[in-house]
């Protein structure tokens, strides 16, 4: 749940609050009607209070503790290119920077980061704060910045935030960001300086959201309560090598050395290992190294399966209530990249295009610039431009001057959850009982009173399930199975993850900006230890490359699908899995390398990665799209990357509109629709009606199939499957049940529709009479005992739905009407007042794509059709020119509602547009529209 900001104007009590709450509400509408055209005074001082925080962009600042001058050249979109004589000035003026346009953005996440929201936002925000407390994601920051970081990336953050600082300097609230004006009349809050852990913490904020198959864990256990283990293990097929490859195609694991080779067969150091390799971790649960495990339940606990499911369904359900910031839960979220070799570009240099898949935000969670040395040497030494994130220095994506680098999710599985035998002070570990660390936790309160809580960890972990008083209970009474003879005081779930453990990830941003060439890139990569990404590359040399990075545990027992028992000594992690021994490729004999969330390597590696890969479905079609172009000797250009980062089709379509198509209908009504899909290319453009008919009766096969099967604990309550009908065009019973659709579907069970879900259909379409097809009568609607009778009713049930949403006329369809983006500002534009939201969210906008498709814009078929992730950034790297790279952010460079860049770069990215990316001292002095001087 977002924050909640209502809750932090409400903590007044007596006539001072209801004073302040009388005074907000004027503030806003004052400030509200003067924006829509108010005049004289009312206007002047509106404008002013939003005009307040804009940065300054031209003329000159003093920053005291500068060493020397620094440029700030920004391009009409307000894209700042920073240009310094020394590091420690380059970080510094970053840090300012950032804070002009985005310290607001900067101020939740570092809150949030450290369980802090409810110092701003008030009570509703304690039980999040409590969660993030227990994971201690500051804490582990502290000990990085103490322990584990170099010395240099020290002075870097060191001089980022005096930089912030900097900008914060005898500011108030309202100078800083208009929601700091709405924030001070509600709780009087002020934000505070900038720290290094501030910076840090926000890096185990994106591992969280790339965290692996932590969802997947409780969803299988959760399911034992109503599926078998046949039935499970259908709903999560083994990957399908034979038709989408693995990342990695032309590498070789040596069993003898222990070292993985690239295509050639030459092994080559990446500079540096990880601790340990532990074994091979293949046993326990699941079938092993490259599929998907069939794990029917929580290992080694079986007696007591309702505890544990109570417990499961609690930690579902706190997962469900974090705020959207920290990501999106669920599957189906993933991003691309590919990369192609010269032999294939019309340039004869490497292509390298990348679009990250994450939740949707206002502002972006990235932040485009640029940070160039005025000249490099040892000095200074960068000259990198790219995305980061506003609160963090260095480019987490992007390009120098020799090479350029991409990102997607590798899913590697690097959490594991495990079930606890609590007694007394202590937790079950093989015959002993260890003690508890515990720490105690105060939550300040906006307008409230300090709340206390006790953190309790494990050595697997902290105990998430102290995070619900029910769960405690629950725990207390259970009862206990022979694995786990009965000491008195029940179950706990703890979490053992590699981003709670101090790490370099810090240091792989800046050793990564700087790198030169393949054996630098890489030596950077093996810092690169949480989040575990597929990293690609390219050089200007013409070399392609792919490295998996990370801190990958290996387990002596289990494959990580299901959650372990903890006093079970044989389902500890033993060790990493080491650098040498991590897949990757080098100028692959093909001339391209393809990364979008698929398996990394196929079934003949050692270790057990994970058991969740994606399915492969946007990988095949990016490899498809690249091989049709090359056939023959074609060349790919910039353009033809760009067309294929907009591509719409839809695998899923391919499969099941030939058999929809085959249903013989005689509901002219539902004729009507089908007749859409009739000549249909499968291409989901926004425009397209039979995009949106399909979609629909994608979303009721998968209710009627699937959804109606999954046990309660897997309920949640999402948009209903139809809505009060906009006219009536069918039968009177028709009508009455789209209006009351409410009472039945919006509490049930609902797949979310991703690839997995693809290869789930996949696996059963020819078998007419599988249990999977067979669904209930229910009121007018007789009972479907094969595929092509629950087709007949998914095809009916989504005629009836969009008839509610969009009309009764079928030419006045469209997918975008339905799959429609709202950008949100994350705080005050989620739950506060309606007039903050006014102020602060923009859209919607009507999108084309969808789930599985390379343009993906991703929707949730467990609610609803509206875009919940997005490409969040869009880029493609030239290394035959660089200043003829690509880029587009999906919102702009500022924070500040109502600034120019607020949202600017929106609508090209909706339209597949992409903007020009100037790297060189040339190129970027044209492209300046604004110049700030910052002087010592």
């Amino acid at each position: 749940m977002p924050p909640n900001t209502t809750a932090s104007s409400g903590q007044q009590s007596g006539k001072s609050g209801r004073k302040k709450g009388r005074k907000v509400r004027l503030l806003l509408i004052v400030l509200v009607l003067a924006l829509i055209g108010g005049v004289g005074f009312g206007a002047f001082w509106s404008i002013s209070t939003v005009r307040a925080s804009f940065p300054q962009t031209k003329g000159s600042i003093t920053l005291e503790g500068l060493s020397g001058p620094v440029d700030v050249k920004r391009d009409g979109y307000g894209i700042p290119q920073i240009y310094a004589s020394s590091d420690a000035d380059l970080f510094m003026a970053q840090g300012y920077v950032q804070a002009q346009d985005r310290f607001y953005e900067m101020d939740v996440r570092r809150h949030m980061t450290a369980g802090r929201l409810s110092e701003m936002f008030g009570e509703g925000q304690i039980d999040n704060d409590e969660f993030l407390r227990t994971l201690g994601w500051h804490r582990v920051a502290e000990e990085e910045y103490k322990s584990t970081i170099s010395a240099e990336t020290k002075k870097y953050l060191d001089a980022y935030a005096k930089g912030v600082n900097a900008y914060l300097a005898g500011k108030d609230g309202e100078e800083i960001s208009l929601e700091y004006a709405a924030l001070g009349f509600a709780n009087d809050y002020r934000p505070e300086e900038w720290t290094p852990i501030d910076s840090l913490a926000w890096l185990k904020a994106m591992a969280w959201d790339l965290r692996g198959n932590m969802q997947d864990e409780i969803d299988r256990a959760l399911m034992t309560s109503r599926l078998g283990p046949k039935q499970i293990a259908d709903l999560y097929p083994q990957y399908p090598y034979d038709r989408n490859k693995a990342i990695v195609q032309e590498g070789a694991y040596d069993e003898l050395t222990q070292t993985w080779t690239d295509g050639s067969g030459t092994s080559q150091s990446a500079g540096g290992s990880t601790q340990g390799t532990g074994g091979t971790g293949t046993g326990g649960a699941g079938t092993g190294t490259g599929g998907t495990g069939t794990g029917t339940g929580t290992a080694g606990a079986s007696s007591d399966s309702s505890t544990v499911q109570t417990q499961l369904t609690g930690l579902y359900e706190v997962l469900e209530d974090l705020p959207e910031a920290v990501g999106v839960n669920g599957n189906g979220i993933g991003s691309n990249s590919w990369v192609v070799s010269g032999s294939h570009t019309i340039t004869g240099k490497p292509l390298l295009a990348n679009d990250p898949h994450l939740s949707a935000s206002l502002p972006s969670v990235w932040y485009q610039m640029g940070l160039h040395c005025k000249s490099v040497s040892q000095k200074c030494q960068y000259d990198v431009a790219g995305y980061t994130f506003a609160g963090m220095p260095g480019v987490v994506i992007g390009h120098n001057q020799d090479i350029s680098w991409g990102m997607t999710n590798s899913g590697v599985d690097v959490t594991d959850l495990y079930l606890e035998k609590l007694t007394g002070d202590g937790y079950q570990y093989g015959s002993k009982v260890l003690p508890f660390e515990s720490r105690e936790e105060t939550i300040q309160v906006a307008g409230g009173s300090d709340k206390k809580i006790v953190v309790r960890t494990t050595n697997n972990g902290p105990l998430l399930s102290d995070r619900s008083s029910e769960l405690v209970q629950v725990g207390k009474k259970a009862g206990v199975d022979r694995d786990a003879p009965d000491r008195g005081d029940g179950y706990g779930i703890s979490l053992r993850w590699t981003a709670l453990e101090p790490g370099t990830t810090m240091d792989a941003v800046f050793a990564m900006n700087k790198a030169a060439d393949w054996n630098g890139f890489r030596k950077a990569a093996a810092l690169f230890d949480v989040p575990s990404q597929n990293l690609i590359y390219a050089d200007t040399k013409g070399h392609i490359g792919y490295q998996l990075p990370g801190k990958i545990p290996t387990r002596g027992k289990g494959d990580g699908s299901v959650p372990a028992p903890g006093w079970d000594t044989r389902y500890r992690w033993n060790g990493w899995i080491d650098q040498d021994e991590l897949p990757y490729e080098y100028d692959p004999d093909r001339g391209y390398i393809v990364t979008a969330n698929q398996a990394v390597v196929d079934e003949k590696y050692p270790y057990t990665l994970t058991t969740d890969w994606g399915y492969g479905t946007r990988a095949q079609r990016i490899t498809s799209l690249i091989e049709s172009k090359i056939k023959g000797g074609g060349k790919i250009s910039t353009e033809d990357m760009r067309q294929m980062q907009m591509d719409n089709s839809s695998e899923i379509a391919k499969l099941l509109v030939p058999l929809l198509l085959k249903i013989d209908v005689k509901d002219k009504h539902i004729r009507e629709a089908q007749k859409l899909l009739e000549g249909w290319d499968y291409t989901q453009d926004a425009d397209s009606a039979a995009a949106a008919y399909f979609n629909s009766v994608w979303r009721n096969i998968l209710k009627l199939a699937f959804g109606n099967k999954l046990p309660k604990e897997l309920r949640v309550k999402g948009q209903c499957l139809s809505v009060e009908p906009v006219d009536s065009t069918g039968p009177a019973d028709e009508d009455r049940r789209v209006r009351e659709c409410g009472k039945r579907d919006a509490d049930q069970a609902q797949p979310d529709g991703g690839d997995r879900w693809f290869e789930v259909v996949r696996r059963i379409i020819d078998d007419q009479d599988n249990a999977w097809w067979s669904t209930p009568a229910l009121r007018n609607q007789d009972a479907a005992d094969t595929r092509d009778e629950l087709f007949a009713r998914a095809m009916r049930d989504a005629r009836w739905e969009l008839t509610a949403k969009l009309g009764k006329d079928i030419d006045t369809w469209s997918w975008g009407r339905l799959h429609r983006l709202f950008l949100k500002n994350q705080t005050l534009g989620t739950e506060g007042p309606g007039l903050v939201k006014y102020l602060l969210n923009r859209g919607p906008w009507k999108l084309g794509g969808g789930e599985g498709t390379v343009n993906a814009t991703g929707w949730n078929a467990a609610g609803g059709y509206e875009v919940v992730w997005v490409p969040s950034m869009r880029m493609i790297v030239n290394l035959g020119d660089l200043d003829k790279s690509k880029w587009i952010n999906v919102t702009g460079a500022s924070g500040h509602a109502y600034n120019a860049h607020y949202t600017d770069q929106t609508g090209k990215w909706v339209k597949g547009e992409l903007l020009t990316w100037s790297f060189g001292d040339k190129a970027v002095q044209e492209s300046t529209s604004d110049t700030l001087l910052l002087k010592p």
